[in-house]
């Protein structure tokens, strides 16, 4: 059997896509190029660590290029989770070292008025365990010390019952602003209606809440004289005394509520003082703006 020269075989569709391909450009990729380049290192790699080493920087430019991107790549990746490790809170920042107060839990102290803590607020006041709003430590009530009896409130005369007056009104708004409603009740007569009302005000703000900032100064004596026992409903022995007072009611709370009023207010004051077993005892007084007079 002969077989025909090649010119004259008949042509099939694979010869010609066979023919095709081969005779299309090849592309000579970089990949190619890097995977022949990786075949050729592995199959000429030199033996022993200093050769190898040798071989591996005497390279081309070409493939350093390569080298370097790679060690870019690599740096940037490992900042990247770094920054990112650092603003989630994974680990601490390079160079930060954690203090014992920020690792160790401390004991939360008891709601008070001179250490913030995190209970609950209200009006810029915190709350207490009781439910009343706490009283700021520096209107503390210890921070009113008891009015002292002057010497002159000591004597028997209009003078004494003037300064005995003056030294009355000091207890008031020492009660008020401390609760401590004793003294007054010791320097008040059982029978006065004047003294039940300031004591039982106080003591009804003192139960769930509190005061501080109230003031009285007295601005002028209006009358100081001696006072009739009128058929004896009046101890022998009484100076009526009569002062114009301006007064200031501060704050005061109750439970939760907040009332501040530092708005000076003009008043009559007026004072029936007895002098009984040595000393002056308030028996009957009223409280009126002074505008009324």
């Amino acid at each position: 059997m002969m077989v025909p020269p090649l010119s004259e075989r008949p042509v099939t569709e694979e010869d010609e896509e066979q023919f095709r391909r081969e005779s299309m450009p090849h592309k000579y990729t970089l990949r190619q190029r890097w995977a022949d380049y990786r075949a050729d290192a592995k199959a000429n790699r030199p033996k022993g660590a200093k050769a190898r080493v040798r071989a591996w920087l005497h390279v081309e430019p070409f493939y350093w290029g390569m080298r370097a991107t790679y060690v870019v790549l690599v740096v940037g990746a490992v900042f990247a989770v770094y920054i990112n490790g650092v603003a989630n809170g994974w680990w601490h920042a390079w160079g930060d070292k954690p203090t014992v107060a920020a690792t160790t839990p401390t004991a939360r102290p008891a709601p008070s008025a001179s250490s913030p803590t995190d209970a609950a607020m209200s009006g810029g006041y915190q709350i207490g365990p009781d439910g009343v709003l706490v009283r700021p430590a520096e209107h503390a009530a210890s921070t009113y010390t008891k009015p002292e009896l002057p010497e002159e409130a000591k004597e028997n005369t209009e003078k004494g019952a003037e300064a005995a007056a003056r030294h009355y009104l000091d207890l008031i708004v020492y009660a008020w602003n401390s609760g401590d409603t004793q003294p007054l009740v010791d320097m008040s007569d059982p029978s006065s209606n004047f003294a039940t009302g300031h004591i039982a005000n106080t003591k009804e703000m003192y139960t769930n809440g509190w005061s501080f900032g109230n003031t009285a100064t007295v601005q002028e004596v209006l009358r100081l004289e001696a006072v009739p026992t009128q058929g004896g409903t009046i101890p022998p022995n009484t100076i009526g005394v009569r002062f114009r007072v301006n007064a200031n009611y501060g704050t005061r709370c109750k439970g939760q509520s907040i009332t501040v009023d530092n708005t000076e207010h003009s008043s009559t004051i007026s004072l029936f003082m007895t002098w009984t077993d040595g000393r002056w005892t308030e028996v009957q007084g009223s409280a009126k703006d002074h505008d009324e007079e």
